[in-house]
């Protein structure tokens, strides 16, 4: 029997590079590279002929140098105005920043970082196997500051794997979904808490930043969220699922409706989506490269200031720092306080 409920689902549409968001997301970008072996450097023990080094997006062979001209990633570059947060799912980040921290994470870790009024920072993919390939999977989400808030002193902070709350729960048939949780509530279970000056600190804001796993054909409902909150689903793993009964394909986006259940029910292999839902913060977004402000005056401040001042300077050697081969994962704060997981 027909029902007269709208479906949850106000559009399906393709991921696309990066993916598209909606406030209070300003940016996503899926990296999934199969880089070979690693040499001396800790970069590709492969030859770079034929590549944009400096700027290698294309994908030649599998991976990217992206920036990188030793080592894959992004040597030493500004931000302002808003935060990245990073979930490595595989393979390693060697982070450095002008506030003096740095850190090597990955394999499941997040890194969380407030840019506010201002900070340099690098990303550099060390590949540290050199006997074996380094795959390398990551989401890099760029998430906006109210205007309150963005001129905030900066904030590094680490969420190490085992520090992520994973919530597994099994279908009528037995079927496993685990859904982990980087930013929001899943039932009773919180994400830990977000930097200070985020927008994500507040509850009322209801933000969340999941990963979902589903085994092959494995149902799983989406609990409804707060009305007025935007809400995405990125189905970026798999090969087909059903939302709401209708049919979606690996690549595809889906914009929800927000307070409203939303039935998933997979196909026949494993499948994984990224959650992304915020509360909007309904501000002006004026963005120049990384530096995101409300008027273009504020824009050309962050330029001028970022010229003067380099957000603090540059303490390290290089721009593109990585650390040794043998070291394990670990964070070095600004103030000199060490955490490993």
């Amino acid at each position: 029997m027909k029902t007269n409920t709208p479906s949850p689902i106000k559009s399906i549409s393709p991921l696309g590079f990066p993916w598209k968001t909606e406030d209070p997301f300003l940016f996503t970008v899926h990296h999934d590279d199969t880089y070979p072996a690693g040499n001396k450097a800790l970069g590709p023990d492969a030859p770079l002929e034929g590549r944009h080094i400096g700027n290698d997006f294309e994908g030649k062979d599998g991976w990217r140098m992206y920036h990188g001209e030793v080592v894959p990633g992004f040597p030493q570059h500004p931000h302002r105005g808003f935060e990245t947060v990073t979930w490595v799912r595989q393979g390693l980040i060697d982070h450095s920043d002008s506030l003096g921290a740095t850190a090597r994470f990955g394999n499941g870790d997040v890194q969380w970082l407030t840019a506010g009024k201002g900070i340099s920072h690098s990303e550099m993919f060390p590949l540290i196997h050199s006997d074996k390939p380094n795959p390398a999977e990551l989401f890099q989400i760029w998430l906006n500051l109210p205007k309150k808030s963005k001129r905030a002193d900066p904030y590094f902070s680490m969420q190490w794997d085992h520090q992520i709350p994973k919530v597994a729960s099994r279908d009528k048939a037995g079927r496993e979904t685990v859904v982990a949780l980087a930013a929001g509530q899943l039932g009773e279970v919180k994400a830990m808490p977000a930097p200070p000056d985020s927008w994500g600190a507040d509850p009322a804001n209801d933000l969340a930043i999941w990963t979902i796993k589903m085994a092959p054909k494995a149902q799983w409902t989406l609990p409804k969220a707060r009305k007025g909150t935007n809400r995405n689903l990125y189905f970026f793993k798999g090969t087909s699922l059903t939302a709401a009964g209708e049919t979606v394909k690996v690549q595809q986006a889906i914009e929800l409706q927000a307070d409203a259940e939303v039935v998933l029910e997979n196909g026949e292999s494993e499948a994984e989506l990224l959650l992304l839902q915020g509360k909007p913060i309904a501000e002006p977004v004026a963005q120049y490269g990384p530096f995101v402000m409300n008027t273009q005056k504020e824009i050309e401040e962050a330029f001028a200031d970022y010229r003067a001042t380099l957000f603090g300077g540059w303490p390290w050697k290089q721009d593109d720092p990585v650390h040794p081969r043998n070291e394990t994962r670990f964070a070095r704060h600004a103030d000199g306080r060490v955490e490993r997981p």
